[in-house]
């Protein structure tokens, strides 16, 4: 039988321990090497401590895989999955942190990461989930994909609830008729921040002008609440 093709792998963390103990899991089960019997090959082509050194290494190296850490000075590893996906990198990204919050999870996703997996993940499944990423397909931690699931499944907050309280400090002073020079003197910032709001706002309520904004506002109960 011919030999399972060797998967290369970029670990990115910004703990050089973490590092060396990805490194010594995977370079084990190499051919020439002690390893787990039935086990294909992986080769360490390099490692990074941030984001920004995985981006340039990764596109330098082209990896099947990039395990990537999440939090790391000088360069998040979401930053850095978002610009590999922008510049069409080869490598597939299979985050692998200690994270598996909300806020963490979803943007790694909505970046281009192919999986996320916890660090508490036994070696097999780490194996596993290595090699399922090479071929492209997703791989989540049972605790992410329940997280997930629920996130899918409950109801989306208002449209409103979106805004920011400086935003409906602004939407109030529309309302009265205020001027955009005279609401940036009263909030004490620039006109060009008050545009800025603006159209934040306009986003946020799907609308195209001041006034469609003040109506729209009315009616979902943004203004005018006690």
């Amino acid at each position: 039988m011919a030999e399972n093709p060797r998967i290369t792998l970029l670990i990115v963390d910004d703990h050089p321990v973490v590092r060396d103990g990805l490194r010594g899991m995977f370079t084990a089960g190499t051919p020439g090497t002690p390893g787990t019997p039935g086990t294909p090959g992986f080769e360490v082509l390099g490692e990074a401590s941030n984001g920004v050194e995985a981006v340039e290494l990764a596109l330098r190296l082209d990896p099947d895989v990039v395990l990537m850490d999440l939090r790391m000075p000088g360069g998040n590893g979401v930053d850095a999955i978002a610009e590999l996906t922008r510049r069409g990198a080869r490598s597939q990204v299979l985050v692998l942190t200690t994270y598996d919050t909300d806020t963490d999870t979803l943007p790694a996703i909505e970046a281009g990461a192919t999986g996320y997996l916890l660090k508490d993940a036994p070696r097999e499944e780490l194996f596993a989930a290595v090699r399922a990423a090479a071929e492209g397909r997703t791989v989540l931690s049972p605790a992410v994909a329940s997280r997930l699931v629920s996130r899918v499944r409950t109801p989306a907050a208002p449209v409103d609830e979106s805004l920011s309280a400086r935003e409906r400090e602004v939407l109030e002073l529309v309302a009265k008729g205020t001027s955009n020079r005279a609401i940036a003197a009263e909030l004490f910032i620039s006109e060009a921040t008050v545009k800025t709001h603006l159209t934040h706002i306009y986003g946020k309520l799907d609308v195209k002008d001041r006034a469609a904004a003040v109506a729209v506002a009315y009616d979902r109960g943004i203004l005018g609440r006690t």
